[in-house]
C-alpha cells in the first residue's frame, strides 16, 4: 500500500509547447508498471486550453469546477460543467479549456501505451477555440 499525502506533489505550469494561456498542473499518481494509468488535477485560467492532442488509449475527463469547453475535431465546440465525465477514444484528436471568462478544472486519467500517454499536435487556433 502507498498513500500520496495532498500536497506532497509540486504543482506545476502546463508547457507553452501543450498549453495557450495559464495552466497549472497537479499530478495525483502514475501508476507503476507494469500498471499503466495516470491521473492529473488540471486548472485552465480563463481562455486557457490544450494544443490538439490525441491519447494512444484514450483519456477520460471528469469536470470539477468552473465551465469548460471541449472539442474533437471535425465536431463542434462544446461546454462542459462539474460532473460531467468526458470519453476520448484512443486516437481521437481532441482539445480542451476553459471559456474567456471563467476558470475550469478536471481530472485527466490517461494510460501509457509502450510508455506514451499522449501525441502533442499544433496549437488551437483563436477561430477555432471561438467555434468559428
Amino acid at each position: 500500500m502507498e498513500i500520496r499525502r495532498a500536497g506532497s506533489q509540486p504543482s506545476g505550469k502546463g508547457p507553452a509547447d501543450w498549453f495557450t494561456g495559464q495552466v497549472r498542473l497537479d499530478p495525483l499518481f502514475a501508476a507503476a508498471a507494469p500498471a499503466r494509468v495516470a491521473m492529473a488535477q488540471v486548472t485552465f485560467e480563463p481562455g486557457a486550453r490544450t494544443a490538439w492532442h490525441t491519447h494512444p488509449l484514450g483519456q477520460t475527463l471528469i469536470v470539477t469546477s468552473g465551465l469548460g469547453l471541449v472539442q474533437r475535431e471535425g465536431g463542434p465546440v462544446e461546454e462542459i460543467r462539474p460532473g460531467d465525465v468526458i470519453w476520448f477514444p484512443p486516437g481521437e484528436k481532441h482539445w480542451h479549456g476553459a471559456p474567456a471568462t471563467t476558470a475550469m478544472t478536471h481530472i485527466a486519467i490517461q494510460e501509457a501505451l509502450d510508455g506514451k500517454a499522449v501525441d502533442w499536435l499544433e496549437h488551437v487556433t483563436d477561430q477555432q477555440y471561438s467555434g468559428g
